[in-house]
């Protein structure tokens, strides 16, 4: 489950690449939001799927977090020019953030642990020097990327500590209702989101990106997500993401040509490295 997890995870990226140049970020998110609702809700209905009672509100506000806070901030970053390199490094750090934070769940990190986490930021550093540029970038951007950082950690921090188990089905709906709640306006203010989406161009890579985020990341991914902080330590889940722009590299490389150099690859050794460290028993 996790290297599942990992693999689809690490598409976020590629997704971007080929879905921001046709539409805004925020407009895409909803797009994205309802999407899954679309799917999700006449299955939750058929198969009569629980709905959680009295912790709706903890399940809704770790929803914003993760989703809206965690995506908007990220896409909205690399639309103003953000490289995906320095935003997967800005990201990266959420492993170490919720280590520090993790007694706030009732968790400690080890050694052993402190030393993969440690591995795992060198190695993403390696992955992504290449790729690192601040030329050109205001400080708007980097605190857009910097807000989703701590949306995220935040995010996973709250969900496994106030409402870690809940029917995936139904939770899951609440979690991008909310969201749709915070992003609408956004969009709205700042995109100029009109009911005939005149923002948007109906390409076919377009709508291809747009599948592939509802069902594979959206639903599969997030599913994968929610399973993982369920059973595990948040420690553990999140230095997974030590192993995303490794695999993004990867992709990038395979599918676009992007260089992948030999200080790249032995970072993305340190990475492995790192996580095994951290998430062995």
């Amino acid at each position: 489950m996790p290297f599942v997890f990992v693999l689809i995870w690490s598409t976020g990226f590629i997704v971007a690449k080929f879905g921001l140049p046709y539409a805004p970020p925020l407009t895409f998110l909803l797009l994205r939001f309802l999407g899954v609702l679309a799917v999700l809700l006449p299955l939750v209905f058929i198969m009569r799927a629980p709905w959680p009672h009295g912790r709706i509100g903890h399940i809704a506000l770790a929803g914003i977090l993760v989703q809206a806070g965690y995506l908007g901030g990220v896409w909205c970053a690399i639309k103003l020019g953000m490289p995906a390199g320095l935003s997967a490094l800005i990201v990266g750090m959420q492993p170490i953030l919720t280590a520090f934070a993790a007694p706030l769940v009732g968790e400690s990190v080890r050694g052993r642990q402190w030393i993969g986490l440690g591995f795992g930021i060198c190695g993403v550093g390696l992955v992504v020097a290449n790729k690192i540029s601040l030329i050109g970038l205001s400080w708007q951007t980097i605190a857009l990327c910097v807000f989703a950082l701590l949306s995220i950690t935040i995010g996973t921090l709250y969900q496994k500590r106030y409402c870690a188990s809940f029917d995936l089905r139904t939770g899951t709906i609440i979690q991008f209702a909310a969201s749709i709640v915070v992003v609408l306006p956004l969009a709205i203010m700042f995109e100029g989101l009109t009911p005939l989406l005149d923002t948007v161009q109906w390409t076919p890579r377009f709508v291809g990106a747009l599948v592939w985020s509802i069902l594979a990341l959206s639903i599969g991914a997030i599913f994968l997500l929610f399973a993982l902080i369920r059973k595990s330590a948040a420690t553990q889940v999140t230095s997974l993401l030590y192993l995303t722009p490794p695999t993004t590299a990867v992709m990038a490389w395979a599918m676009f040509g992007e260089a992948f150099s030999i200080v790249g690859m032995f970072g993305m050794v340190l990475a492995v490295i790192g996580v095994a460290l951290v998430v062995r028993k």
